[in-house]
């Protein structure tokens, strides 16, 4: 069966989200076709391992106008793009993504990720999307939560869970840009 990964840009105070939902903490990007580093090898392994991108509505809003035109990001936005893509939304009717397939629109989160980790292929790719990850997670649907943890702290801000949840780490790997990736499964 197919696994449900959650990934989260994070700071050391555990913010996932700005107080005005930004996210300048995130360090180490944009990729460079020529960046060699043992943190994009890490992130390239990833998105390989991915074949589905799932998205909220919210996510989606903040993602759209950038990714599919995003150049910069080279072989890493390419792949990201290709991706297959799920909006969970209950409002939107379509979801476009630029010169690339549209996403499917999903209006019951839980269902489609169900059907989703039931059929073949990779693994799932929730990114972002705090208010889906909580509910998904209820829901028993979160298998993994990847946290790239950023060399900053913010006070203030949307933490990653705001909850109780038992975790079992499976990787702690610091790079050479100060962020250190937090792989944890979520105990069923």
């Amino acid at each position: 069966m197919r696994k449900l990964i959650v990934q989260q840009w994070v700071t050391v105070d555990n913010i996932a989200a700005e107080e005005d939902g930004g996210l300048s903490f995130v360090a180490g990007e944009p990729f460079s076709d020529t960046d060699t580093s043992p943190f994009q090898a890490n992130l390239m392994g990833f998105i390989d391992s991915v074949d589905t991108m799932i998205l909220g509505a919210n996510t989606y809003a903040q993602s759209v106008g950038y990714w599919p035109h995003a150049a910069e990001q080279g072989e890493y936005g390419e792949k990201l793009n290709s991706l297959a893509k799920v909006v969970a939304s209950s409002r939107l009717s379509e979801a476009p993504w630029g010169a690339f397939p549209a996403a499917t629109v999903a209006p019951d989160a839980a269902a489609t990720v169900r059907e989703l980790k039931a059929q073949p292929g990779r693994d799932l790719w929730l990114w972002g999307s705090l208010t889906l990850m909580r509910s998904l997670m209820d829901a028993g649907l979160v298998d993994e939560v990847r946290m790239l943890v950023c060399p900053t702290s913010r006070g203030a801000g949307r933490r990653v869970f705001d909850d109780r949840h038992d975790l079992t780490l499976l990787e702690a790997t610091p790079f050479e840009n100060g962020v250190v990736l937090l792989r944890y499964e979520i105990a069923q």
